[in-house]
């Protein structure tokens, strides 16, 4: 079944045409990753389907067309976004970030949240700002788990982390694709290989392949040519 279906997706970016018409289809369950080259528009495609870049083109939610809702619209209509960067509130503490993610009138998923991460339990009232960036990353992912989700959008989740916290991050969203669609926006294609079921390539504003995530990464010359890279047994 297709949770998510996109259309000739245009995204202007000032002067630069960054999305030339990509389209694409995300099926149900587990991970589809979003991949290409630095500078390809991965993350303005998460930002154009969020509705946090000016967009035109069909997007199809669960058979519903969402193109011209506003971001607080699509996120009320089941989509989740964990940011490049994390972009958690660092004044506050792990507790009120999490406050804050919660949306009226859904349900809040801290046994789950608290399940995956125990280490956010424990640092209840930490200020976010003085814990780690895998500490930071993992609280990221909790304000999108804490509420009801049909896609979870992550964005780069393992940049700038430990190896060990990668493996954590790693645990904790192999966990969550059991539960939720995620289209992921990752470099690091050990990471890819190990969750990613399905893959999307994206070259000069558009979408160049999509299919079986292992068939591409088994193919060292199809990888070296959309992607630029070898890649690491």
């Amino acid at each position: 079944m297709t949770m998510l279906a996109v259309r000739e997706l245009h995204v202007h970016l000032g002067e630069s045409h960054v999305l030339q018409g990509v389209s694409f289809e995300i099926r149900e369950g587990g991970v589809t990753a979003l991949l290409g080259r630095n500078g390809v528009g991965k993350t303005t495609t998460l930002r154009g389907l969020l509705g946090l870049a000016p967009r035109r083109g069909s997007i199809v939610l669960d058979g519903a067309e969402i193109s011209a809702l506003p971001t607080h619209e699509v996120v009320r209509r089941g989509v989740g976004y964990v940011p490049e960067n994390r972009e958690v509130f660092a004044g506050l503490t792990v507790q009120e970030n999490l406050r804050l993610a919660e949306r009226p009138g859904g349900r809040h998923h801290y046994d789950l949240v608290y399940e995956l991460f125990p280490r956010l339990k424990e640092r209840r009232a930490q200020r976010a700002g003085t814990m780690s960036g895998g500490e930071q990353q993992m609280l990221a992912l909790a304000r999108a788990l804490l509420n009801d989700n049909r896609v979870l959008l992550v964005d780069e989740p393992s940049q700038g982390l430990a190896p060990h916290l990668v493996a954590d991050v790693a645990d904790a969203l192999a966990r969550v694709a059991e539960l939720v669609t995620i289209v992921l926006v990752e470099q690091n294609l050990s990471l890819v290989r190990r969750l990613a079921r399905d893959a999307v390539v994206l070259d000069q504003g558009r979408a160049v392949w999509a299919g079986d995530a292992g068939e591409l990464l088994g193919d060292p010359g199809r990888t070296r040519d959309y992607l630029g890279v070898g890649v690491a047994r």
